[in-house]
């Protein structure tokens, strides 16, 4: 059984909100992730639910700022939240920290430890089931940005491994904006090709999530246009025939003050499916 070690455990809504690390085989290192385990997990193992977070963000950032908590509480969901990168081997490049985009990386000298894919997908569901009071099989993912990004691509080539996938702000389009570039560019290498099996609209228009997807966006979001291009969904989904939840929120930007505020809705849209 994989190890972990508990940095700190609060009390929090009725459970306990935690703070853990453990030496990962997929990246080759220390990995640091946070988990609210609900009070009903005291009686009966719960489902699970994933979140992936954006751009500079670590495993702290969602647990603290999105007040998701008390929600999990009431529907009885664990949930899970990691860091965004092998970030003690410092960033692939000079930009942002944490800018692992979810990818398993094959170019040198990135491919031995910036395996996010791989993380999310397998080494950490394993785990939360080695070690948490969770319904193997009964997981959910969900993430914002470059997060939404990658649950958005997790769910859509694994739809045996979840049961509901949700968004905020996605990058739905990561070969045409700018981020994604950079990013595939360093991690993936020059060849686009290898590209396309991250992009979540092209992964859409050839195979639909058996069930419907939820994405919030923002209208005022600064990087509506440029990185996110949610309209890409839309199109993939009117081919695929993908049950697709688009709501564009007026006013909304990029911040975690968006998250917080529809935070209950996908807490709740999670927990229809993953219940069912």
């Amino acid at each position: 059984m994989s190890t972990i070690a508990a940095h700190a455990v609060h009390e929090c809504c009725g459970g306990t909100m935690g703070f853990y690390a453990h030496r990962s085989t997929e990246t080759g290192s220390e990995m640091r992730l946070a988990v609210f385990v609900p009070p009903q997990a005291r009686q009966r193992r719960v489902p699970s639910l994933y979140f992936l977070a954006g751009l500079t963000c670590t495993e702290e950032t969602f647990m603290i700022k999105a007040d998701a908590q008390r929600f999990a509480a009431t529907h009885g969901l664990l949930l899970v939240a990691c860091d965004t990168s092998p970030r003690r081997l410092g960033p692939p490049w000079d930009h942002y920290a944490g800018e692992g985009f979810y990818v398993d990386a094959t170019v040198e000298p990135w491919a031995r430890h910036y395996r996010m894919y791989s993380y999310i997908t397998r080494e950490l569901p394993d785990l939360i089931e080695q070690h948490f009071p969770v319904i193997q099989n009964r997981r959910g993912i969900f993430g914002h940005s470059m997060g939404g990004h990658g649950a958005l691509v997790a769910a859509l080539r694994n739809p045996d491994r979840y049961s509901s996938v949700s968004a905020f702000a996605p990058i739905a389009n990561p070969i045409e904006s700018a981020w994604g570039k950079r990013a595939f560019k360093a991690l993936l290498g020059a060849e686009t090709t290898a590209w396309r099996g991250y992009d979540a609209s092209l992964l859409m228009r050839k195979q639909a999530f058996p069930r419907a997807i939820l994405i919030d966006q923002g209208t005022s979001d600064e990087f509506l246009e440029d990185q996110l291009r949610p309209e890409t969904l839309e199109a993939a989904a009117n081919v695929s025939n993908q049950l697709l939840m688009m709501r564009k929120q007026s006013g909304y930007g990029h911040s975690y003050w968006f998250i917080k505020s529809f935070i209950a809705d996908h807490i709740e849209w999670h927990a229809s499916q993953l219940m069912a």
